[in-house]
This record gives C-alpha cells, sequence and structure tokens, in this order.
C-alpha cells in the first residue's frame, strides 16, 4: 500500500516499531551485552579549555581541532546540543592526515564506544543523533547505543550507484544512515520540509493525492535514500574539496538538518573532514560546531564553511525519487 494512503489492519507500521523499541530501551541498559571493545579500558579525557580555531558568527559557527573524545567532554555546550551528525573513520587504512586508519579490531570498537558515549553525553535531553557507518560495525553501533538508553527511530541507507568491481562479493553500494534519540516524544522533527513526490503522483498522476487536505502529491522520504545529487562524491562534482577523503553529499546532510533540527539550534560533528555539516547548518541558519583532528583537514573544511558556502541548497526538497519514468494516460503497471 503506498505510503501516504496510510496503513493496512495489522500492519507494522513505523509508529509501532518506534514504541516497541522505546519499550525496550531498559532492558538493553541491564542486559549485559559485552562486545570486542569492552575488553579495553574507556578513554578517560583530560579536563581542559575548550577554545575553537576558528569561529564566526550569524549564526555561530565554530571548528575545534583535536581530538573529538577530549573536545565532546569539555564543550560549554555539553548536554546542549540539538542535534549530532557523525561520519566516522571505518578504520580500512585510509590514509587521513595524521590519523591511524589500522587499529585492531577491540581498538576501533573501544573507540567507537568512547566518541558514541562523548556525543550522548553532549545532546540535549530532546537531541537527535545519527550516524554514517559501513557494514562491518553499523551491528555494534546500533546494540551500544541501545545499550546505552537511546532509542532507534529509522535504519536508513544511503545507496549510490558509484563502486569498486570486486570478484569476491557484491559491489558495496550502500551505507548505513543511523538515527537514534533520547526521547522520541521530545525530539524535533519536521517532516514537512523534507518532503518528497510521491510514486502516486510523480509516475502515475493519480488524482487522489491532490485530494489530500495538505501536502499534496508529496510524502515524507522512504529510508533507503538516493537520486540526483545523492551519488558519492567524485571527480569535477561542484561539491568536490580536493584533499579529502569519502566525502558526504550536501542533500544527505541537509535532508538530516532540516528534518531534525530548527533555525537557531545546535549541529555538531565529530569527525568535520570536508565541512559539509557544518556548510549545510550555515546556510539553513543553525549554529554549529565541527571537531576535525587534522589541522590541515580543519583548514580547507573551514574555507569550505565560511567562504565557499553549499551549492546545492534546497536540492533534496520536493523532487521524486521514482524509478520509473511518468506513465501516459492508460498504460498498464
Amino acid at each position: 500500500m503506498d505510503q501516504e494512503a496510510g496503513t493496512t489492519k495489522g500492519h507494522h507500521g513505523p509508529s509501532g516499531a518506534i514504541q516497541v523499541n522505546r519499550a525496550n530501551a531498559p532492558e538493553f541498559q541491564t542486559c549485559g551485552i559485552r562486545m570486542l571493545g569492552d575488553t579495553l579500558n574507556a578513554h578517560i579525557p583530560t579536563p581542559s579549555d575548550c577554545i575553537p580555531r576558528w569561529r564566526a558568527d550569524d549564526p555561530d559557527t565554530r571548528m575545534y581541532v583535536g581530538d573529538c573524545r577530549e573536545v565532546l567532554a569539555n564543550l560549554p555546550e555539553i548536554g546542549q546540543v540539538d542535534l549530532i551528525f557523525a561520519d566516522p573513520p571505518f578504520n580500512w587504512d585510509v590514509p587521513y592526515d595524521g590519523w591511524s586508519d589500522d587499529m585492531s579490531r577491540a581498538q576501533y570498537e573501544r573507540f567507537t564506544f568512547d566518541w558514541l558515549d562523548g556525543c550522548i553525553e553532549a545532546l540535549s535531553p530532546s537531541g537527535s543523533l545519527w550516524v554514517n557507518i559501513p557494514d562491518d560495525t553499523a551491528a555494534e553501533i546500533v546494540m551500544h547505543l541501545k545499550r546505552r538508553g537511546l532509542v532507534m527511530m529509522n535504519w536508513c541507507v544511503w545507496h549510490f550507484r558509484f563502486g569498486q568491481h570486486r570478484d569476491s562479493s557484491f559491489i558495496m553500494s550502500k551505507v548505513h544512515a543511523l538515527y537514534f534519540c533520547k526521547d522520541p516524544n521530545s525530539r524535533t522533527w519536521n517532516p514537512d520540509s523534507v518532503l518528497e513526490m510521491s510514486d502516486r503522483a510523480s509516475i502515475y498522476g493519480d488524482k487522489r493525492t491532490q485530494e489530500k487536505s495538505s501536502n499534496k502529491g508529496m510524502r515524507v522520504p522512504m529510508d533507503v535514500w538516493y537520486g540526483k545529487y545523492w551519488g558519492r562524491i567524485q571527480g569535477n562534482n561542484a561539491e568536490r574539496r580536493h584533499g579529502h577523503q569519502n566525502q558526504i553529499p550536501e542533500v544527505y546532510l541537509e535532508r538530516v538538518v532540516l528534518s531534525c533540527s530548527n533555525p537557531g539550534d545546535l549541529v555538531l560533528d565529530p569527525f568535520a573532514g570536508s565541512g559539509t555539516t557544518c556548510t549545510v547548518a550555515r546556510a539553513h541558519g543553525r549554529r554549529s560546531i565541527g571537531i576535525e583532528q587534522s589541522e590541515v583537514t580543519a583548514a580547507s573544511a573551514w574555507e569550505r564553511v565560511t567562504d565557499i558556502g553549499m551549492k546545492r541548497k534546497n536540492a533534496s526538497v520536493g523532487g521524486s525519487s521514482a524509478i520509473f519514468q511518468k506513465r501516459s494516460s492508460g498504460s498498464s503497471r
């Protein structure tokens, strides 16, 4: 049944899944889940003054240089961040500037749990946390956030068509976008700000889509994200920042920022990279904090955030993700 038409009797819809996740949250905190990273001691941050390397106004935008575990623990806004988006190193031996991306599995999991814990502490009671992560660590992140009492709202997938050929398995063409919050009842959620055309409207021209009381012919996006401007940022793409690894498209961050924060809210990215999160947040009137361990990478990101700006503002809104062409009148489905 089409998403905009509602659900049928007996169908386990998204609201039901949220209720189940919320009800189970206390049990995950006490069930004693153990993972490989738990065999190592947690990182203990050192108290220190937290001074941004760069800062701009209107809206307040800051970039810190250093280990995100240290910066998160010393931010003056602990417990006040409205939205966090994290795209951490994947531990795939990528040559980031000054970063060891080939930890043992236990070390990588411990590092992951430590920065996740820092993010949880930084979030406001109504805050939301998104994590961009591939297959091999998605399950561990989900279980850690659940055992910390967060509630999973969506397990989305960013799908792209650019992947390396391999003979050993199917080509990887997705990354997971994990959406968690502290309290589903108090979280910021703006579905009308990210609507796209429904298949019924864009493919079939179904007149019933125009008979709704609001958002005629539109729907909230599904949980698999793809389409124009949603591919990996490669080559001569207008968004491309040379010298940066694994850059995420602006439309991805725009959907997250618009749906899960309001103008004036505080958005944080613990792995600033090319600066996409802060660039999008600033373009849409959100305050933002970026944290980057590399001085060189942070300087390039700051140039983008403050001097270059967003290339595709509003490109994530109002379009169609239909995989078929518009049908002519009388054609069969």
